[in-house]
Formats: C-alpha cells, sequence, structure tokens
C-alpha cells in the first residue's frame, strides 16, 4: 500500500543512494547509440549552492535525464573549479583564526599543501548540495581544474602546461607592461569579472593646472542657465577628478580638438603642481566638451582610458603607486618627481595631502559631491586600481576570429538567438587577455628566467634548461594562471586531453552548454577560442542562456536586502522536486525567474496531487500493465484520455529539445493536474464502480498504463516522487525491469481518437461552462439544477445520455431533458454547438444577480482600458522589464475572456 504521501526526506537520500549505487548515472557504453554530452559549469570548490545553481543545474539534469531516456549513451561531466583567489583567502582565514603562521612566513610549497589539505578534507561541499537537488552526473569522473595531486601523470596539469607552451610558441601569448585591474589586499591582478563596481558616495575635485611660459586665453563664463554673458583671462586650465593622488603621475591634458575654448592652448604646456613637471596639452576626442570643463587629465599608468590616450600621443606611463596602493619610492618616485614628504604614503593619505596642497596654492576650484562608480574586489572589498605591470597575455583578438566565425556560420547556436549580439560585441572588440595572477593556489606558470631575465617556457624545468643550456640558473615564475585559463579547456581536459582517449572520441565536443549570461565574456567565448585551437572544432552545439532568479517583486537577491533564498531550506520544506519544477515551469526563454516560497509549495501540491492519483489507482487496482493494445481498446473516455497522453507527449518533447523547458512543464501540469486527475479520473468512477467487467477491467489497465506513462513524462523534471512510484505501484518493478530513469521515452506517434476527444472534450466543456455559469449567477453550491438542451440534435442527445451520471453529478444537475424550446424562468448559453438553459428565476435573486454582473464588468472594464492605456505608452514598454510587460498583456487577455463569459451571464438574465 502506498503511504498517505510522498515524504521527500526519506525518499530523496534513499533514492538518490540506490541510484548512485547501481551507476545510474554513467554512460549507458552502447558505442551504437549516439553520443550526448553536458559538461557542468565547475562551481568554485569553495562555494554553496545558491539559487543561480539551482536553475542551471535543474535545466541540465532534465536535457540529461529526458537524452538518457531517449536511449543516448548520455554523460554528465561534473567537476568543480579550484578558484585561485576565493581559495587561497579562506585558507589564508583559516589559518589566522588558527594562530598560524600566514602564508609568506609558511614559504609557498608548505602553504600550497595546505591549501591541497583543505580542499581535500573541506572542500567541494556544493557536490553533496547538487546530489540533493538530484543532479544525475557520472561522478565517477568528477573532475578538477588542478586535477589530482596524488596522480604522477596529472593529465589536467599536462593540459594547462601543453596549452600554455603551445600558444607561447606560436606567438599567441606573451609578456607585456600593461594596465590590469589590481587588488592591493590580494597583490594580484582580477579579472573584471572579479571587479564588482559599487555606487558610493564620493567627490569630484576640480583642479587649476597653471599654465607654462605664461600663456593666457579668454574663457567664457556662463549663468546659472548655462548661457555665456562674459570673458575672462585664464593663466590656468581646469581638470576634475575623483582620485586626485594620480595627478602626480599625469602626463598630459586632453582637450576635444574641435573644442574652441582651448584651441589656441593645443600644444602648449602646464605646469603639473606639487611635482613642478611641464605636460602638454594634447588634442584628443576621449575629452568630452560637454563634461565637466571639457578638459581632461592623463594619467596612463592608471587609468585604463587614459592608458589609450597616452598611447597614441606617445607619452611614458609614470607609475605612482606600489603593489599595497602606497605612492612609490625610489627610482619611479624620482622618474615622475614625487617630493619625498609624498613618497611611501597609502593612496587615500596621499589623496589628502594633494588636496591640502592644492587649497593652500589656490589652486582647488572647488569640490562637488556625488554619487560616483567606484571598482572594488569582490572578495576582498578593498578599491581597485588600475595598475601598470608586467603579466602575461593571451593573443585574444587573433583568436577570437575563428571563434567569431563559427557563431556566424551555425555551428555553435546561442538559445535565445540574441545573445549572438552580445558574443559578437564583445569578441569584436576583445581586448589582450591577462591570464597570469600574483597568487600561489593555481597552475603555476612554466616560464623560467635566468639571471639576465630571458624567459624559457617549457613543458619542464629539465626542458627549459636543456633550452638555456647547463651553466644558466633558472628559476620559475612566481605566478600562476588565472582560474578562467584551465576552465576554458574543460570540454576536453575533462575527457582525458591532450591524451587520445575513448571518452574524447565519443564525448568531444559536447551536445549542450547551459550557462548564464555573465560568463559569456569569461568562460563561454574562451572554451570557444581553446576549443578550436587545439580540438579543431567547436566545444558544443548549443550554447542555453538561462535567465536570473530573482525575488518575488523582481529584486535580485542578496544578503544585505535579506531577500535571499536558499534552495537547500526549500528544499528541506518542500522537497527537491518541488523545487525543480518551480524552476522548470518558471524557465521562459529571455524571462527573469521571480520566484517564491507560494511558488515552490505550490508545485509540492502538484506532488501531492500525482501521489493522490497513484493512491486512486491503487484503490480501484489499476495496476501496471506494461505494454496495452490500443486496438482494442473502446470505451470514449479511456480512448480519449490515450490521445490527450500523446499530445503532453508530443508537447512535453518539443519543449524539452527546443529549450522551452516553460512550455514543457506547463503541458505535464495541465495534463497530470487538470486533465488526468481532474477529469479522467472523475470521468471513470462510473465504469470503475459498475457491472460491466469487461469495461471495468479496460479501464483499469488504461488508467495504469496512463499514470506510469505521465511519471516517464515528468521524470527529468521531478525524479524522486516519479522514481518512487514506478517501484511502489508494482511492488520490485525497479528491481526486474530497472530504474524509471532507464526507461524508454513515451512515443509520440502512439494514438489519437478524434471522435472520441471531441465525444469527451464536449463533456467537459459542459461541466465547466455549467459550473462558471452557477457560480457567476450566485447559485447555492449545493443546489442541484434542471437543465435543458434546446434543440440539440441526435448527437448530442446521446452524449448527454451516455454521460448523464457524470453530468448530473460534477454540474450539480437535477435531471437533463431536450425541449425544442427555452423553458420560462432560465438562463441560457451557447456551449460549443449547443444551447443550455439552467433554471434559476426560482432559486436565484435576479436583480442581485444582475447588479453583481453589472459591477464586475464595470471593474473589467475599467481595469482593461487602464492597462491598455499602459502598454500602449511607449515609455512604460521600453523602460518596463520585459516580464512586467508580458504580465500586463496576459492580464488583458484574461480579463478579456472573464468578460465575454460575464457578458454571456448576463444576456441570459435579460427578460427574466
Amino acid at each position: 500500500m502506498l503511504d498517505q504521501r510522498f515524504d521527500p526526506a526519506e525518499a530523496e537520500p534513499r533514492l538518490y543512494k540506490a541510484w548512485e549505487d547501481q551507476g545510474c548515472f554513467k554512460p549507458s557504453g552502447d558505442t551504437s547509440a549516439q553520443a550526448y554530452s553536458i559538461v557542468i559549469p565547475p562551481p568554485n570548490v569553495t562555494g554553496v549552492l545558491h539559487m543561480g545553481h539551482a536553475l542551471n543545474n535543474t535545466l541540465q539534469d532534465v536535457l540529461i535525464r529526458f537524452e538518457r531516456m531517449r536511449g543516448k549513451n548520455v554523460l554528465w561531466q561534473p567537476g568543480t573549479d579550484h578558484a585561485g583567489i576565493a581559495t587561497q583567502m579562506v585558507v589564508e582565514r583559516k589559518l589566522a583564526q588558527e594562530g598560524n603562521q600566514d602564508r609568506r612566513s609558511m614559504g609557498r610549497d608548505a602553504f600550497v599543501d595546505r591549501v591541497w589539505e583543505w580542499k581535500e578534507e573541506s572542500g567541494g561541499a556544493i557536490v553533496g548540495q547538487l546530489k540533493r537537488l538530484g543532479a544525475s552526473c557520472d561522478w565517477s569522473k568528477e573532475a578538477f581544474t588542478m586535477g589530482d595531486r596524488n596522480d604522477p601523470d596529472n593529465s589536467m596539469m599536462r593540459a594547462v602546461t601543453k596549452v600554455f607552451v603551445e600558444l607561447y610558441k606560436k606567438g599567441l601569448i606573451y609578456r607585456d607592461k600593461r594596465l590590469v585591474n589590481w587588488d592591493p589586499h590580494f597583490q594580484t591582478a582580477i579579472s573584471d569579472l572579479e571587479v564588482d563596481q559599487r555606487e558610493v558616495p564620493g567627490h569630484y575635485w576640480h583642479l587649476r593646472y597653471p599654465l607654462a611660459d605664461g600663456v593666457t586665453y579668454m574663457h567664457p563664463v556662463k549663468d546659472e542657465d548655462g548661457n555665456v554673458v562674459d570673458q575672462e583671462m585664464r593663466d590656468y586650465i581646469v581638470v576634475a577628478t575623483s582620485r586626485p593622488e594620480t595627478m602626480l603621475g599625469d602626463t598630459g591634458v586632453a582637450v576635444h580638438p574641435e573644442d574652441p575654448r582651448y584651441a589656441g592652448l593645443i600644444g602648449k604646456f602646464v605646469e603639473l603642481p606639487i611635482v613642478g613637471r611641464r605636460i602638454p596639452i594634447i588634442a584628443d576626442e576621449y575629452a568630452d566638451p560637454d563634461k565637466g570643463s571639457g578638459a581632461v587629465k592623463i594619467t596612463p599608468a592608471h587609468d585604463f582610458n587614459d592608458f589609450e590616450v597616452g598611447k597614441r600621443a606617445g607619452h611614458t606611463p609614470l607609475n605612482i603607486l606600489n603593489a599595497t596602493a602606497h605612492i612609490v619610492d625610489g627610482g619611479e618616485a624620482d622618474e615622475a618627481g614625487i617630493p619625498a614628504e609624498y613618497r611611501g604614503l597609502e593612496r587615500f593619505e596621499a589623496r589628502k595631502k594633494v588636496v591640502e596642497a592644492f587649497e593652500a596654492a589656490e589652486l582647488l576650484q572647488e569640490i562637488e559631491n556625488l554619487k560616483i562608480e567606484q571598482p572594488f574586489g569582490d572578495r576582498s572589498n578593498v578599491v581597485i586600481e588600475p595598475w601598470m605591470t608586467d603579466q602575461w597575455y593571451v593573443d585574444a583578438k587573433t583568436m577570437a576570429e575563428p571563434a567569431i566565425a563559427a557563431v556566424k556560420d551555425g555551428k555553435t547556436k546561442f538559445i535565445p538567438e540574441n545573445w549572438e549580439k552580445t558574443y559578437f560585441n564583445w569578441m569584436e572588440n576583445i581586448q589582450p587577455w591577462c591570464v597570469s595572477r600574483q597568487l600561489w593556489w593555481g597552475h603555476r606558470i612554466p616560464a623560467w628566467y635566468d639571471e639576465d631575465g630571458n624567459a624559457y617556457v617549457a613543458l619542464s624545468e629539465a626542458e627549459a634548461q636543456a633550452e638555456a643550456g647547463p651553466d644558466k640558473k633558472l628559476v620559475q615564475d612566481e605566478d600562476v594562471l588565472d582560474t578562467w585559463f584551465s576552465s576554458a579547456l574543460w570540454p576536453f581536459s575533462t575527457q582525458g586531453w591532450p591524451d587520445k582517449t575513448p571518452d574524447l572520441d565519443t564525448f568531444f565536443p559536447t551536445a549542450t552548454l547551459v550557462t548564464a549570461f555573465d560568463i559569456i565574456f569569461f568562460w563561454v567565448a574562451r572554451m570557444m577560442m581553446m576549443s578550436l585551437e587545439f580540438m579543431g572544432e567547436v566545444p558544443f552545439k548549443d550554447v542555453y542562456i538561462h535567465a536570473l532568479v530573482l525575488d518575488e517583486k523582481g529584486q535580485k537577491m542578496s544578503k544585505s536586502k535579506g531577500n535571499a533564498m536558499d534552495p537547500l531550506e526549500l528544499i528541506d520544506e518542500y522537497g527537491a522536486d518541488a523545487l525543480r519544477f518551480t524552476m522548470g515551469r518558471m524557465a521562459g526563454q529571455g524571462r527573469n525567474i521571480r520566484l517564491s516560497k507560494q511558488a515552490v509549495e505550490g508545485n509540492r501540491n502538484f506532488a501531492t496531487k500525482l501521489w493522490n492519483a497513484a493512491r486512486f489507482a491503487e484503490m480501484n487496482e489499476c495496476g501496471a500493465p506494461g505494454e496495452i493494445d490500443f486496438g482494442k481498446i473502446e470505451s470514449p473516455v479511456n480512448r480519449w484520455i490515450l490521445s490527450e497522453l500523446t499530445q503532453c507527449a508530443v508537447d512535453v518533447t518539443r519543449g524539452i529539445e527546443d529549450y522551452k523547458f516553460n512550455e514543457a512543464a506547463g503541458a505535464l501540469y495541465k495534463f497530470i493536474w487538470n486533465t488526468l486527475c481532474d477529469w479522467y479520473l472523475e470521468l471513470i468512477k462510473p465504469l470503475l464502480a459498475g457491472m460491466d467487467d469487461a469495461a471495468k477491467q479496460e479501464t483499469r489497465m488504461v488508467c495504469g498504463y496512463v499514470l506510469d506513462e505521465s511519471l516517464k513524462l515528468l521524470h527529468p523534471f521531478m525524479p524522486f516522487v516519479t522514481e518512487e512510484l514506478w517501484d511502489r505501484r508494482a511492488e520490485g518493478r525497479a528491481a526486474d525491469k530497472g530504474f524509471l530513469m532507464h526507461q524508454s521515452w513515451p512515443s509520440t506517434e502512439v494514438f489519437t481518437d478524434e471522435a472520441a476527444s471531441n465525444e469527451i472534450n464536449w463533456v467537459i466543456d459542459m461541466i465547466t461552462e455549467l459550473r462558471s455559469l452557477r457560480n457567476d449567477l450566485g447559485v447555492p453550491a449545493g443546489t442541484k439544477l434542471p437543465l435543458t438542451l434546446v434543440n440539440a440534435g441526435a448527437e448530442i442527445e446521446n452524449r448527454a445520455m451516455t454521460h448523464e451520471d457524470v453530468l448530473k453529478r460534477l454540474a450539480r444537475l437535477e435531471d437533463i431533458s431536450m425541449t425544442d424550446t427555452t423553458p420560462d424562468g432560465a438562463v441560457t448559453a451557447v456551449i460549443g454547438e449547443t444551447m443550455s438553459a439552467l433554471s434559476v428565476a426560482d432559486i436565484v435573486d435576479i436583480d442581485e444577480a444582475r447588479k453583481r454582473l453589472d459591477k464586475e464588468l464595470a471593474q473589467l472594464d475599467k481595469d482593461i482600458t487602464s492597462t491598455e492605456k499602459k502598454l500602449s505608452n511607449e515609455k512604460f514598454v521600453s523602460r518596463a522589464p520585459a516580464e512586467i510587460v508580458e504580465e500586463n498583456r496576459e492580464r488583458i487577455v484574461d480579463w478579456t475572456a472573464r468578460r465575454e463569459k460575464l457578458k454571456v451571464a448576463r444576456k441570459g438574465l435579460e427578460g427574466l
């Protein structure tokens, strides 16, 4: 006997363990079957499951379970990312908490050993959390971007080293001095993705730079409205900056070449305050005449835009900060002419001192208070500095060319297609990729230097030594590679490359990548580049970009806002199936998900509805017949449900194939909740309770079959409850015939019967409309009304008599009669092509019913008009989130349909 309810907390871990113990997640190994593979976007080894992970991995698992049931040789490749800066930070904090040495006093080798120990003891907690979600990855193949330190033939290490060395030999990796995002706390370069741009209270200091050589000019004076009212003689030019300390490294002032105010100053010089250096006034279109004074200070060593301006002007960058964001000393300070009292100051102390000096010299024109965008390290929470340093770079522009062509040629498709524009925009304007990081945890750069600074890039130290010669003393580069470098190789490095392995032959290229839009640049594009360079083909055929998971009000989730939802807590409360099905139902292409606990609870109720349907089947001896002979099914209601099942299979299959997960899940919800549970189980009660044994046996067989096929269709979205019912509905079936996850996917070409569908849909429409009409008229729930079918015709009369018991029971009817004229005191409605009359005059207060209907119709008219007005406003449509606009459109559709129904009811009251 099935329990009264499904208990996710007990069943889910038990079922997952059974799947794992039986090796259910491994590829079938059937070489005659089509291979299908997905690589998991490797979560950080330090990470914990958040809502983005829950969505991303649910959708991957839907695809994997679907294709597994379709008989393909399926691999879902799992693994984690070594997450250089995040992991190093975790271990350093742990050392500090334990009162141990810091990493520098420990030494590199000892510290790296300690990180490995942490990884092996505590890292990868997210793997267990993914299992709780139901992720059916082949965990026996779990990979790690740093490989296995205990494996002397560490293929992941070999892959990363080989790629670096070969790119270097091809001239696609080189060392250069350029600006990077520098984190002064961790003292390393970081990627753009690790920079958190925040709006904070700040200032613009408007500084006067005196003109050199006695130069003066006439500058326009404006009133409060911006109108020029006068001219004044000036011997200075005004620049504005939010980082005054950087003026110590200025190499020029830029003005727009067509700005008439400064046309006579181009080629002249200013005397840079504090340092006393002469710097030129140059013409460059980067200067915006409408912004501030129209003149901008140029600091090539400390601003990305200024770096480009300085390069165009031929300026030599002057570095004024060291690795900890203090003002430099020594040779660099001498070159920039920085006074002794500024040297060694922390950057914000230096800022204060610079401002004081300008104020004392009466060169501080004004301080503007405003909100500014400031870059922070997402891990360190300190302000990031653009900083000139020697780093290793990949020639991304050259490598991007075949990756751009591959998408243009359709070898890789983005779904939704609009993300191709984002991909092209970034790839066509790509900058050199800085791949070196000043960390200890990560893939150490395979470059060695001799005492003269010459670099030898090689697969091993021995190879580098051989290249340098025996007399050269070599030291390996201290830096490690950007984490994204190793993850760029993920689709092929996880399959054993650089060795030619069976897995590589079978599962590369992969079928689909499921990921978020924010790493199209950092990961998707780089996998494209690396795979095309080293494998000669694209790494995946489809890239599905899913939307964001927001709170129910459409706000981004964050702990600071207090609106973050923990997927593990939702799983504890409602079960993994409920969360997964919620994600599936809401995963419309290009539409962000607005998640609420109520939505998850609603889908837990859906699982309960399915469970209760199985209990009904059990109580009525509807077993598990396996295959059935459709040609021998006679009852219209049974032929109808088989037709509906086939349509559901078609819709679900198409939805998953087209990455329209919400449409697939919606079709399942509609079929199981409405068609199967609400209608079919009600419609067959007379057959199950009747005296016709043949009809009863047929109905039991069809009911059991449809329930089992429904479990198969639902399994990719809700694997636990479906697997439990698969076994419990026929004890031992999982052991005899295999788990549900290994059953064949339902056919989309099984059975259709148009006549049976027309007949049963007429019954359903009749009951639905009569219920609606009763409700609209305010008929008490328990009151039974007489129904008259007017001029029905033989076919309708036959349907009504055949299904009389069901119609009377479900529509609360006293009796059903046929006449040629409408009875007195009856409300009429056309249902399909059938004129139906409900006698209500003796039951309902007609005047009250008219008032209530008129009031609701007036409110609907008002709502529809105001919403249509809102949607006709171009500003609203262009500025509001797409999902809000769509919600408003859907409301109009729903309100309009409701209004039409009420008009029918209102018209029926005329003359009563």
